[in-house]
């Protein structure tokens, strides 16, 4: 059973020449060793796996529920993670720079290409409350952007399938039951990452899913189509479930670390940010500054109300300047930027 910290009120920037202070966020070394441990799980106990996997996602829920205003941030960059993992086992060769520019730089409903629209199946998990995940028209909406013809029968069943798995069964056996509903449909075992992620969120409450196992689901693979990929599992390709359950455990426990360390490093940049945001003076500054603490990245030429591009530019130039954010396409042109 995980214990559940209570809500901790919302983040507030620290205040200018304020000491540091030690991260909120630290993973106790007992903790990474035990991790790194379980990443070799053929060897392990099934208990210490357990143990493992449990502790890290205990203390990733802790960061969850203290509701910080980089939250967003957070979950769309694992959300470009898991969409880069995503376009590599599809056998494609796009990264994280051409994922972000085929959605940064396109309007809203223009194509966006097939890596591209992994992207937005993944951002679409970590944007849209967990509540709403695994309705008909969401996951119809996911599995067309995963790649998928439309089936609304295989759809129907799906979401009977996961009714059934999020009532009446432990953690252990929801997660693992999500790749078993995806690969019994033919679906590649990355459909079966995002539903174990949807899951798992409304399990523990969360107001918005953590795209976690995306990252996690190309190991063990080499270049696939989704299809080819359907029969592998989550980790490898055991077919033992005890084998089967502990390699999803062992992938968990890496992935809710990775995001435990993401939110460290970004909470360190927004710290920054907030820092320097009463010294910016254009108008429209202060959504800037909401817009960059909520997203991935924005571009220079985002239309945000009250603010030419010019002075969009001019301001990205000045919290660059300031090292509160950075330039992160390499451009000249067309530059996108995030903390």
């Amino acid at each position: 059973m995980i214990l559940r910290p209570r809500p901790s009120a919302r983040y507030h920037a620290t205040p200018a020449g304020t000491p540091p202070t030690v991260p909120m966020a630290a993973v106790p070394t007992w903790l990474r060793r035990a991790i790194s441990d379980a990443h070799g799980h053929a060897g392990n106990e099934f208990e210490d796996v357990s143990l493992a996997a449990g502790a890290a996602i205990g203390a990733l829920d802790a960061v969850v529920r203290r509701q910080e205003r980089w939250a967003g941030a957070l979950r769309q960059r694992l959300a470009l993670s898991a969409a880069v993992a995503t376009a590599k086992q599809a056998g494609r060769v796009e990264d994280e720079s051409a994922l972000r520019d085929a959605v940064l730089l396109t309007r809203p409903g223009d194509n966006v290409g097939p890596a591209g629209r992994f992207l937005l199946a993944w951002r679409r998990l970590a944007s849209r409350p967990a509540e709403d995940l695994l309705t008909e028209k969401n996951l119809a909406a996911v599995l067309e952007e995963f790649g998928y013809a439309p089936d609304d029968e295989a759809v129907s069943d799906l979401v009977d399938d996961l009714r059934q798995l999020s009532a009446g069964i432990g953690m252990v056996g929801m997660l693992t039951g999500a790749f078993t509903a995806a690969e019994r449909r033919g679906f590649a075992r990355t459909v079966g990452a995002w539903l174990a992620d949807a899951l798992r969120a409304q399990r523990l409450g969360w107001a918005y899913a953590m795209p976690l196992l995306g990252a996690e689901a190309a190991l063990g693979t080499g270049a696939r189509t989704p299809r080819l990929a359907a029969s592998s599992v989550a980790t490898g390709i055991e077919t033992d479930p005890d084998e089967r359950a502990k390699g999803l455990l062992a992938a968990q426990a890496r992935a809710a670390l990775r995001a435990i360390d993401l939110s460290v490093e970004l909470e360190r940049r927004a710290d920054r940010l907030l820092a320097v945001a009463p010294k910016l003076r254009a108008k429209a500054a202060d959504m800037v500054v909401e817009r960059l603490l909520s997203d991935d990245a924005i571009v220079a030429s985002e239309k945000i109300a009250g603010m030419s591009d010019r002075g969009l530019r001019r301001l990205f130039d000045r919290l660059v300047e300031l090292g509160a954010v950075r330039e992160l396409s390499g451009r000249p042109t067309f530059r996108s930027y995030g903390l």
